[in-house]
């Protein structure tokens, strides 16, 4: 799947898109509200499983790169993994590099990506989970319509701490109807 916007084109992750893998998942900075980072070899691993073939039954990640339309540059990273099959829900996730931040791209991506959810995919609804310290996702999420659910306290463990997490959804009715 490839799907373009004004600014960036959604390209399926491919062996190619490694190195932005990479550096997105082993810096500490980019991880700080996620994950603990990864070392090389376990981000290997993870890229590997994103490589595998997807379809609508599949348990993994569907994972794209973003990529500037200007320049062919890819800044991050955005994908969905279905978590419940009969309701049709997935969640989603997204990373961008420190320069691409604050520029509207993680915002066209994800328009992107919803689009493609619940129409080619025929999917209900989407979650996210954010850190309660990690504004930047919380506010794009719901500057993209995303109604925050609930708080999970002490939903992650990062950087040896327990960390509460805020989870998000979107539904395709809810959607719909603010569409004029």
């Amino acid at each position: 799947m490839e799907a373009s916007g004004t600014k960036i084109k959604l390209k399926q992750l491919t062996e190619s898109d490694w190195p932005i893998f990479k550096e997105l998942y082993t810096n500490p900075r980019t991880m700080k509200h996620v994950y603990n980072p990864f070392d090389e070899d376990v981000a290997w691993t993870v890229f590997n499983c994103r490589l595998k073939p997807w379809d609508i039954n599949s348990d993994g990640w569907l994972s794209f790169s973003i990529n500037e339309l200007s320049t062919k540059a890819t800044l991050g990273l955005i994908g969905l993994k279905i978590t419940n099959h009969t309701a049709k829900i997935a969640e989603v996730g997204f990373m961008l590099l420190e320069n691409a931040r604050g520029k509207g791209i993680a915002s066209e991506a994800l328009t992107i990506l919803v689009k493609f959810a619940f129409t080619e995919l025929g999917l209900n609804k989407l979650i996210a989970m954010c850190s309660t310290e990690n504004s930047g996702s919380y506010n794009l999420l719901e500057k993209r319509g995303f109604i925050r659910e609930g708080c999970l306290a002490q939903n992650s463990f990062i950087n040896n701490q327990y960390v509460d997490d805020y989870i998000y959804g979107l539904c395709k009715s809810t959607l719909n109807s603010q569409t004029p």
